[in-house]
Order: C-alpha cells, then sequence, then structure tokens
C-alpha cells in the first residue's frame, strides 16, 4: 500500500494525509480573542469614565460649598458692620 491509497481509503495514520493549513483557523480565532478584549477595554474605559464623571460632580459639590461659606462669612461681616471698604 502507498501513501495515496491511504489517503482515498480514509484509513492509517494521520500523518499519511496532507497537512492542514492552520493559519486562516489561527487568525479567526485571533480576531475573537481581539474583538472579546476590546469590549472589555470598552467596558473599563467606560466604568472609568463614570467614575471621572461622579468625582467631577464631588468637586464641584465641594467647590460650591466652600464659595457659599465664603459668602456667608462676607454676609456676616458686613451685616455686623465691621466691614468698611
Amino acid at each position: 500500500m502507498n501513501r495515496s491509497s491511504l489517503r482515498s481509503q480514509g484509513s492509517g495514520s494521520r500523518y499519511l494525509y496532507e497537512p492542514f493549513d492552520s493559519a486562516h483557523a489561527r487568525i479567526e480565532a485571533l480576531e475573537r480573542v481581539l474583538d472579546e478584549r476590546w469590549a472589555a477595554l470598552e467596558l473599563s474605559l467606560k466604568k472609568i469614565d463614570e467614575t471621572v464623571d461622579r468625582l467631577e460632580k464631588r468637586l464641584w459639590v465641594a467647590v460650591f460649598g466652600v464659595a457659599t461659606a465664603m459668602l456667608g462669612q462676607l454676609v456676616s461681616v458686613v451685616m455686623d458692620g465691621r466691614f468698611h471698604p
């Protein structure tokens, strides 16, 4: 029996067949992995963006709180008559 007859019969060692070109399958697998990584990156960036937005709101509340306290002190000084421009 020679190699060509084994190929046509479908029996024998797997090493007697033509080698499988796995480049296309490998590329598809890498593309799927890349898509999953991209989706995970987008999710992470979305979470970071939401966290930054919350932090920005908190900082503005703090700034307005300090400004309100300073304005309250100024009004208190003016009402007591201690302010002489």
